[in-house]
């Protein structure tokens, strides 16, 4: 029986190519596209490693010091086209190829929503290990299931469940998303 991370990384490598032509971000998630990358580019220059990287559909809003990771190779070789400027590294984010405090900010989105609960704390640990601030972007319940024949685990959060499970601060609000910094 094939686990649960190993099930999520198959799902990706086969929808690679179809989020390349159909993103993630469909008509009414897309409201809050501009508020999000508002939110992102408000936040100070750093180096960046953006966790669970998937097509670089964000990553390439993210800065110019910047690695991006993914379990997926057909996710990394959408991202290379879309982001040259960055490195891109095949890895695993519960064990980052990366020393310790190797990047300024580690980002994630929609990402810490498909993680059993037994995983959640795993990330956020080896996540704090390489880098020295954590900004995860998650959906809200509003967000619209995607249709796919493809069954994965998702929670959905509300800005204050989000801020309280992070014990975070909320650096952007919208209907469809949520945006906050771990630990404020």
């Amino acid at each position: 029986m094939v686990d649960y991370l190993e099930h999520m990384k198959q799902y990706y490598d086969r929808r690679a190519s179809e989020y390349e032509h159909n993103e993630a971000f469909r008509e009414e998630p897309s409201e809050d596209l501009p508020g999000l990358l508002h939110a992102i580019s408000l936040l100070p220059p750093a180096g960046v490693l953006d966790v669970a990287c998937g097509t670089g559909s964000l990553t390439q809003h993210l800065g110019s010091d910047l690695t991006g990771l993914d379990q997926s190779e057909a996710m990394l070789k959408v991202a290379r086209g879309r982001v040259p400027w960055a490195e891109f590294v095949r890895g695993d984010a519960f064990r980052m190829p990366f020393a310790e405090d190797s990047f300024d900010r580690v980002f994630a989105s929609f990402f810490y929503g498909l993680l059993p609960l037994e995983d959640r704390g795993r990330f956020l640990e080896e996540a704090r290990r390489v880098g020295q601030e954590l900004i995860l972007v998650e959906p809200t319940p509003a967000w619209v299931p995607d249709g796919s024949r493809y069954e994965i685990y998702r929670r959905y959060f509300t800005a204050d469940r989000f801020a309280e499970e992070l014990d975070g601060r909320i650096l952007f609000a919208g209907r469809w998303m949520v945006m906050a910094k771990v630990g404020g």
